[in-house]
């Protein structure tokens, strides 16, 4: 790779020669396969579990105006960069946010695009769009009730620099109020067309959390770029997701979330905390998302990877498990979720054309692994080597939980 971080030339190391000057690694023996894209990220958070009373509806407003105050944007900062960093050295070089405190994340890409540190390319959504009362409102949402205040927020978004845009069409699991209630559709088709032609006026590709048929529906009838976690499909939604002409490229795509949801299912409600009604919305929605998958995988829909980092059980080290889970709950093939997350995610988010394959001429975002990734994703957790951009990496490493890993090693 040359100097500006470019890659200059892949083959056979016999058939390849270092041009004069250039510094030869022997790396004989590892891997080499594209630096992770994780394209559904928080980070205001480190994946431990959330304390019940941010979470609360009665605390919602102190708690969102407390993020937003002074004492909060230095705290909120310090953590996207310690969690940007977590996720770079764990092997992800590019990583979308979607649904942040503020604009906290875009204050670090920046700096990252400055050269202030090092860090991975970074796509930032700013606080995600959501009615009154919606889904991750208001700690991490702008919220609106009108095609013109939606409209206004995603303005505000675009202004304040951020590089993605996210919308709750549908309820959540986090902030459901009875059984059943995730998956609700919440933001009218009218008010995400007017989100995605703001956000798709200014190159800015938009996702949707949508938990059912119906909030899928809308979503791509409105022209959103991605579904984050999925449900069911029907066949207009097929149709929608193949030739989606609302959209900025012409087709979506849906990325699941398997991670976030399966420990709520799997570990007992005494150690995570989760109410009844917490436990039965996630039941559903896992359902719900297992079967947009196979709907996707039959049809021919592209499948990409995120993780829903920062929510509890997902750390910002662990991109691997969902790809593990992509192949053991998904029906992937261990090739197809390692591109899950490298070229396909490069084309969801429109940066095939700079990362995602080691090819001449594209960003050199590389992980270099001890073992083969195909043969167990746990390669993951202990990289030689990660290369963002040229920029190297040498035996990288991360804070671990041990706790949490060894009750998600049950999974």
């Amino acid at each position: 790779m040359g100097a500006n971080g470019k890659i200059e030339q892949v083959g056979p190391s016999a058939d390849t020669v270092a041009p004069v000057g250039y510094k030869v690694l022997d790396l004989t023996g590892r891997f080499v396969v594209p630096g992770l894209i994780n394209a559904h990220t928080h980070l205001f958070s480190n994946g431990l579990p959330v304390p019940k009373i941010l979470l609360r509806e009665s605390t919602a407003g102190i708690v969102a105006k407390l993020g937003r105050g002074p004492v909060g944007r230095r705290l909120f900062k310090k953590r996207t960069k310690a969690n940007v960093l977590t996720q770079l050295h764990s092997g992800v070089t590019t990583l979308r946010s979607v649904g942040d405190v503020a604009y906290e994340v875009v204050e670090v890409a920046d700096e990252i695009e400055r050269g202030e540190y090092r860090g991975p390319r970074v796509l930032a959504s700013g606080p995600l769009l959501a009615i009154t009362g919606g889904h991750g409102a208001p700690q991490i949402a702008l919220t609106s009730d009108s095609p013109w205040e939606a409209r206004r927020n995603a303005r505000t978004n675009v202004q304040r620099g951020v590089k993605a845009i996210k919308i709750s069409a549908t309820a959540g699991v986090t902030d459901a109020r009875a059984i059943g209630y995730a998956g609700r559709p919440e933001m009218t088709e009218e008010e995400m067309a007017a989100i995605c032609e703001e956000a798709h006026n200014a190159g800015i590709r938009v996702a949707a959390h949508a938990q059912s048929t119906a909030g899928i529906r809308a979503s791509l009838r409105a022209g959103v770029d991605t579904i984050e976690h999925g449900a069911a499909m029907n066949a207009e939604v097929i149709d929608l997701f193949l030739d989606n002409p609302r959209s900025l490229s012409g087709s979506s795509a849906l990325i699941p979330t398997i991670l976030v949801c399966l420990p709520l299912l799997k570990f007992d409600q005494s150690i995570t905390g989760a109410s009844d009604v917490a436990r039965a919305n996630a039941a559903m929605v896992f359902e719900e998302m297992m079967r947009g998958i196979e709907d996707a995988r039959r049809h021919g829909i592209t499948i990409g990877m995120g993780t829903d980092s920062a929510l509890t059980y997902v750390t910002h080290y662990d991109s691997w498990r969902e790809m593990d889970l992509l192949v053991r709950y998904g029906g992937l093939t261990p090739a197809q979720a390692l591109n899950s997350a490298t070229q396909t995610n490069a084309r969801i988010l429109g940066l095939d054309d700079i990362t995602g394959s080691v090819e001449t001429g594209k960003d050199a975002d590389l992980v270099v692994l001890n073992v083969n990734p195909i043969d167990g994703f746990r390669a993951f957790t202990n990289p030689r080597m990660v290369v963002a951009r040229g920029d190297i990496i040498d035996e990288p490493s991360v804070t671990r939980y041990a706790e949490l890993d060894e009750r998600l090693d049950t999974l």
